[in-house]
Order: C-alpha cells, then structure tokens, then sequence
C-alpha cells in the first residue's frame, strides 16, 4: 500500500519489553499480544487452536482456530528489495479425544500470513484456505500434518510439508521415516529457519530442548516472491471430522538480515518468557551470528543463576558500551540519510519528551477528542507545535482492530500526500501509544462548519472548493495512485483538518483497510464509521468499498455548502434535506445562509450536484473519486440527476446482533423527513437510504 512500513519499529520495542517485563510469570503473554480467532483459547499457560470434541462434528464450520501476534512484522524492505531471513521456535503437542470412535485432528501449522483476519470457512485443511477457493491472501505454512488427504497429495497422516499459497504441499516429508510421531502426545520442539541469502528454508522437530544435527525438511525456495512488506505470524489449527487439541507452549520468532541504513535486526520475543526449557539453539553459531541481532537470555535457577548472573552483568555492560557506540553511530548515518531522502522515517520520542510537550498530557491541551483516542497540541524542545494523538490502552481495545497498529500502518513513512496529514513521530513506551503529526492551525473543519469553537472565521465560496478538491485529491490518491488500494472508513468532516492557508488534509486512519486492486472478494464485518457518513450498502453487508468511501466524500460535499450537520438535533438526515431540495427546484435554499450569495451560484449548484452523485443510494451510480476531481473542475460533464432521490431496496446481510441497531427506536417504523409521520418497514428489507431507519440520537451516542 503505496510501499507502507507497517509497525516493524515500534514492535521492537514491544517484542523486547514483553520478554523481559517481570509482571508477566506464564509462557504466553496475555491475549493483548496474541490475537485468538476461531476456536483458539488460552488453556494453562498455552494456546490450544482447537477444543475437544465429545463427538462426531456436524457443522462443517467448527474446529478451526488461528492465534496470530496482533502486531504485523517487516519481512521485505521495498527500497532496497532486500528480504528478511527469519527463525522460529516453538514447542507444541497434539493430544488426541478420549473418544476411540473420534479420528484425529487435522494438525497445525506455523504460518506467515498477509490477512491475520482471515480463517478458513471449512473446518479443514488445518485453518489454511481452501486450495479451491481464489484468495487474495498470500501466504507461507509449515504444516504438521495428521490427517491423509490423497486429493492433496498428502504423503501419509503423518508428515511435515512447507505450503506457499495453497494447502498443497511445496515439499513435504514423512515425518515417522526420521523418527517422528505426530500423534505421540508427546511434546515436541520445531525450529524453522529461513536463510534469504541462501533461498533455502529448513526445519528441524525433535523431542528434546536440543536441536538435532540434520533438518527433517529442507526445501529451495525463494520467499521474496512471496512476502509482502508488512505480515503476521502465529499458527492455525483445525480438526475437520476428527477431534484433538493442538497446542501451542512457548514460541520464540526473530527476523535478521536487512542492510543496517534500513532497519537494525532484532530478536521478536514474543510470548516465550520462562524459555530455559528450550535450547537456545539458533540458526548460527555465535561466530557466525550476523551484525545487529541481540540476545536476551531468562531462566536461571540455583547456584547456577548467581554464576551465570556474575557474567550476564559483566558481558552486558560490555555489550551495553558497545551497543551504545554502534548506535550513535548509525544515528548519524541515518540523519544524514534524513537529510538526503523525502521519505526520511519519523522520529521516535521518548514517553518523556511527549509529556513534556503536552504538559503531561494536561487537558487544556486537549484540541480533539475521538473513539481510539485524545489528541493534544504539543509544544517539542525544538520549538516545533505538533498535534499528538494519544491512543487508549492496549487493553480498551480489540487488539486485532487496534487503531494504533492500522494507523501507524497507513501512515508511517509511505503516505506523502500534499491532502494528506502527515505523521512527524511516533511513542511506545509502558502502556503509552502516541503518533505525533504537523500541527493545523486552523483545527478540523467541522468546528469551523458548525462553530463548535470560539473562531469566528466564515469559509468563503473559495475555500470551501479548495478543501472539497483537496479531500477529493486525497482520497483519488488512496484509492487509485497507491501501490494497493486503502479505504478509509472514516471519511467526516472532524477527520479533515485545516492548515494556516486551509488547504484541507485528511487524517485518522484508525479504521483504513488495505486491499490489492485486483482483489475480487471482500469479508464483511459489522460496518465501522461514523453515522450519517454510511453509505446504505455498507451498513447492510459490512463491506468496504472504494464507492462507500465516495458516499462519505459526498457527505462532506454537502455538509460544506450547507454548513448543516449530517444528522441534527432534530433527527433530520442531510442527504435526505438536500434531495428534498434538489426534488422541489429549491436547491439555492441548501446554501449556507452566512455566505449571503457571497459564491458563484453556478458552480455552488454543481459542487452539490456533484454531493447527490456521491450519495446515490445506488453504489453503481456514483462516481469514482478521480470522475468526481474532473467534474469538480469543471473538466467532465456532470451525469443527469435523477428528479427524486432513487430508491434501492436491499436484502439485509448484517452480522448476528446488527439488526438492533437498525431498529434502535423499538417500533420498527421509518420516521419521516420532518419526524411527524411513520411508515412501517417492511420485514427482511431496507430502503436504500438505510440510515433514514435508525433513531439518530441514539445511535450517535453509542
């Protein structure tokens, strides 16, 4: 997504202060590093990927389950087209049904994905997709295999094989022929490894803590092919008719290798804390150990630990001096580097610096408020005013929808946009989670819209095109001039802020999602955003769309002319107030009435015109953000409007529990523009309107 550098930085920080935090006594970290879908559970101090059956399964969608760490992970560098080498080790047992008429599981695989989210539909091929299914998600499993499918070209029910894109294996080997048994019970320890400079990935299973000599798979492969910039690790599991429990006991995973201009190497202790029961037997031997990757070491015990404690703070301290010296050093490189190149990362600030600039996060520094977080106008040493957005505690939010991670992701480094916000900074520090931005003087655009400040400044006709071009710009940018398209979600007026010329920059990527252009199939999920801001189809199905981010834009359009909120205090929708309008030719009394016909009457009567074309009901209908930039310009004919607002009606499609928010007001009646009457809805369908239906008042105190 325009060559975007997901979280790789601020996970180090999270991967280091995660091992070595006393507070944490289990082998897993809590859920908050950990992302459980399907099935998967914490189950004493472990991760089981699947439940225990009691019997013969019936739904063909159960036993699957996946646990991904909530945090994405840099595997390529797209400047230097380098690839990352990685090493994995994690120590797992599949434990069988009591029951002698169950078969077992499917068996577990480690596996690299692009779509954390995504968990397969069947309840087999060990949570991995079905190989009939065309998928947008790329992927790399190492699979530990118990169940024999001779479609797949499984060698036996009991073998190890490496799966790039589909479940069928690349190589695959018989796992009892060198002396393993999957279905033991016994615990067992896997270490993966992937040697980029080699294009060679090896895997090693055995039932000690000691790594064996020989490898049980070794495969040539080249995985820059396969990696995107940003991915997520963890594991899946699934039992298909059969039933056991696939467990997941410590894990251990580091990446190594970049160039050291990009990004210095780093070890990724996830969820291992106690690890002494594992060999730290790595990929290298220590002479052989490449530049920039450290070692951490817990786990001592006795008399033991006070000996090795002696050398660990005498070699630390020495490491300690070194490590020091080496990064100033590549500090001064990278500035350098900073001042050559446009791209240059942002800054990464202290806990300590950000709450100098915010006074401690004092509330009269408080510029704007939202669901992830608070944002703070900040005041660095170097004199610079910024914008810092301070996001709720890891533990208030659902971790794998974390705004902190998806915004961090959109933003970091790639999105340089002249209408887009750009991000200066960034904290992870304890339980803090802080991006730092320019600082826009003239605030969002609803405050100024709606006088919810004490500015008295009036927008003239001319402003109010240049930002309506402006967002219109941004959001061409996102959807169609990127490496792959971002969908923004969350298009409103709060989310446009204005600079000292108010040229307009969109901002708060908290909710974005990132698809390939050519990605046919969307999952849908309950619709995220803001009311009045949906578009219809979005609220039934869930999906997102280039065309919901359209209607949002047109929203915005309208709420621009009209300076009228997009629901009232009085329940009146806008997009419904300005069709009323547009319906009875009285589309000059939409204008905002300050302007005193201060605007061009004809290109006000387009730019709304061009709002209806945005708010079409039908997502067909409306215009692509780079159709709407030519029509606003004057350099495109404007398609005719329809006489009346059009009127799609759709089968609803929501996830379970959605419907309540439809009916918010309890009568499952839709109340007219004006509040006064009420038609009944009729059963299984909606109005292509669909926010017409909800009780605004309500909802928007959600």
């Amino acid at each position: 997504m325009c060559q975007s550098a997901f979280l790789l930085f601020s996970a180090q920080f999270f991967f280091f202060t995660i091992f070595i935090s006393p507070s944490l006594s289990t082998p897993f970290a809590p859920t908050n590093n950990i992302t459980l879908l399907g099935d998967a559970y914490l189950r004493n101090g472990a991760i089981s990927l699947t439940q225990e059956l009691g019997c013969l399964p019936f739904s063909s969608s159960c036993g699957v389950g996946r646990a991904i760490y909530a945090y994405p992970i840099r595997f390529l560098d797209p400047k230097t087209n380098s690839t990352a080498s990685f090493f994995c080790r994690f120590s797992f047992s599949m434990i069988p049904s009591p029951s002698p008429s169950l078969p077992f599981g499917d068996g577990l695989t480690f596996l690299i994905t692009s779509n954390a989210s995504a968990i397969s539909s069947s309840s087999g091929y060990m949570g991995l997709p079905n190989p009939t299914t065309n998928t947008q998600e790329s992927f790399i499993a190492v699979e530990f295999d118990t169940g024999y499918d001779p479609f797949l070209g499984d060698l036996n029910g009991n073998h190890v094989g490496l799966d790039i894109n589909t479940v069928i294996s690349f190589a695959s080997i018989d796992a009892v022929s060198k002396g393993i048994d999957l279905e033991s019970r016994k615990s067992m320890t896997a270490w993966i490894e992937y040697r980029d400079t080699e294009k060679m990935i090896l895997v090693w299973v055995g039932y000690s803590r000691f790594r064996p000599l020989s490898p049980i798979l070794a495969a040539q492969i080249d995985l820059s092919k396969q990696f995107r910039e940003f991915m997520h690790v963890g594991f899946s599991a699934s039992n298909g008719r059969g039933s056991a429990l696939h467990l997941v006991e410590r894990w251990r995973f580091r990446t190594f290798g970049f160039p050291s201009d990009t990004v210095e190497g780093h070890d990724c202790f996830m969820c291992s804390l106690d690890d002494s029961s594992i060999d730290d037997n790595g990929p290298f031997e220590p002479h052989q150990r490449p530049k920039g990757i450290g070692e951490v070491g817990l786990g001592f015990g006795g008399v033991a630990a006070f000996l090795l404690s002696v050398f660990v703070i005498v070699a630390g301290t020495s490491w300690y001096l070194v490590r020091k010296k080496r990064i100033n050093g590549r500090r001064r490189e990278g500035n350098q580097i900073c001042k050559n190149e446009m791209n240059c990362l942002p800054t990464r600030l202290s806990l300590a610096d950000i709450k100098s600039a915010t006074r401690g996060f004092n509330r009269s520094r408080i510029i704007g408020e939202g669901a992830s977080g608070t944002v703070y106008e900040g005041f660095l040493a170097s004199g610079q005013t910024v914008a810092v957005k301070r996001f709720s505690r890891i533990s208030e939010v659902d971790q794998f929808s974390d705004p902190f991670t998806t915004e961090f992701a959109a933003m970091v480094g790639s999105l340089k946009h002249r209408n887009l916000i750009q991000l200066q900074g960034w904290c992870c520090e304890g339980d803090e989670l802080v991006l730092v931005y320019e600082y826009m003087p003239n605030g969002s655009l609803d405050k100024i819209l709606h006088r919810k400040s004490n500015s008295a400044i009036l927008l003239t006709w001319e402003q109010r095109l240049k930002i309506v071009l402006g967002v219109a710009s941004a959001l061409t940018y996102l959807h169609e001039e990127c490496e792959r398209q971002i969908i923004h979600r969350d298009v409103k007026a709060c989310n446009i802020m204005l600079d000292a010329e108010f040229n307009a920059k969109l901002g708060d990527f908290g909710l974005a999602e990132v698809y390939d252009h050519s990605s046919i199939t969307r999952e849908a999920t309950i619709p995220a955003g803001t009311m009045g801001y949906l578009a219809p189809e979005y609220v039934h199905s869930g999906v997102p769309t280039e065309k919901t981010d359209v209607y949002s834009f047109g929203v915005v359009v309208l709420e621009v002319a009209t300076a009228r909120c997009p629901v009232d205090d009085d329940g009146i929708v806008l997009v419904d107030w300005v069709w009323d309008k547009w319906e009875k030719g009285k589309l000059m009394e939409a204008f905002d009435e300050r302007l005193m016909g201060q605007f061009n009457r004809v290109e006000m009567e387009k730019m709304v015109m061009v709002g209806l074309c945005c708010v079409n009901p039908d997502c067909k209908e409306r215009p692509t953000m780079k159709e709407t930039v030519r029509m606003l310009r004057g350099e495109s004919l404007l398609p005719v409007l329809p006489t009346r607002k059009p009127v799609v009606r759709l089968r609803s499609i929501l996830p379970e529990g959605s419907e309540e928010i439809m009916h918010r007001n309890g009568d499952g009646y839709h109340r007219s523009r004006d509040g006064t009457q009420k038609t009944k809805v009729p059963d299984n369908t909606i109005n292509g309107d669909l926010v017409a239906y909800f009780d605004w008042k309500r909802a928007l105190a959600m």
